[in-house]
């Protein structure tokens, strides 16, 4: 569904209350049910393990505070709107895998699972989860905009999995998530590219559900709300019957990840130089 700039009724509110992270803004509006996460980007805009850690935490907040219970949407952002999330810490990966270290490579892969998992199912609460993606989304970034219920992204964003630069692959939901959307041969191609696409190109695909202008993502979302709030028992009915008819499992998601663990501590020294300079564009990326 392309924006065309037909505003609804509901407008752009402000947040009535907001939890403050180190790495995390969790922002609530209790007026209509909705509850953002915004994605700070610091020190770098990729998945620290700080980050993942609080998004973690927000999740179980969400899951077990009865003060929550009426949250019926959950927006997962960023506050550059330039970069939504470059993905994993290519940093640490580099540290980990010099090392050897094949423990801590694989919590911090089991903790990315775990989030976008979590994401994916609505928190097992049946929370609509929507990823506005308003400027990169590549790699660890992508697979959490994929695992959402509704992607919707400005027509600046640009998305993909460069992994095969370095020589490995998106492990952490990537394969499973895009294979459900468009298939198994196109996701793997898509995979194997290491191309990054337009948000526009990610729409035509089918992967984008909403393409919006520049700016007006944010509206979007508040459009999308109205939209399913005319129909939610309907709306919900079929997300759930979609789960049923083509689910992505936890196991399924850890047992990949595994191959992954394996495939990054098998880089050569040349694949980890190459995912070194992959971090000095992260850093730039900072605002």
């Amino acid at each position: 569904m392309e924006y065309n700039n037909t505003r609804s009724n509901l407008k752009l509110q402000p947040s009535e209350s907001i939890d403050t992270y180190s790495s995390l803004d969790v922002r609530y509006e209790d007026n209509i049910n909705l509850a953002w996460l915004c994605m700070k980007g610091v020190p770098r805009p990729c998945f620290t393990p700080a980050l993942l850690e609080e998004i973690l935490n927000s999740f179980e907040n969400f899951r077990s505070n009865p003060a929550l219970e009426h949250i019926n949407y959950l927006v997962i952002s960023s506050t550059n709107s330039e970069v939504f999330n470059l993905g994993g810490d290519l940093d640490l990966f580099c540290k980990l895998i010099r090392l050897q270290d094949r423990q801590a490579l694989y919590d911090y892969a089991i903790a990315c699972i775990k989030a976008v998992y979590q994401f994916h199912v609505g928190l097992e609460k049946n929370i609509t989860t929507i990823a506005l993606v308003q400027g990169d989304a590549l790699g660890g970034g992508f697979e959490t905009a994929l695992s959402s219920d509704v992607l919707i992204a400005e027509k600046n964003a640009k998305m993909g999995m460069p992994e095969i630069l370095f020589n490995l692959f998106p492990g952490m939901g990537a394969l499973s998530l895009l294979s459900r959307k468009i298939g198994l041969a196109p996701a793997e191609k898509m995979i194997l590219s290491g191309k990054v696409y337009t948000a526009q190109e990610m729409f035509e695909l089918g992967i984008v559900d909403m393409l919006v202008e520049k700016g007006e993502g944010k509206q979007a979302v508040y459009d999308y709300l109205r939209r399913e709030n005319r129909a939610r028992n309907g709306f919900r009915a079929l997300r759930a019957a979609k789960r049923y008819c083509n689910p992505v499992s936890y196991e399924e998601l850890e047992s990949i990840t595994s191959v992954w663990v394996d495939a990054a501590l098998n880089l050569s020294s040349k694949d980890i130089r190459m995912m070194g300079r992959l971090v000095k564009k992260q850093i730039q990326k900072v605002a």
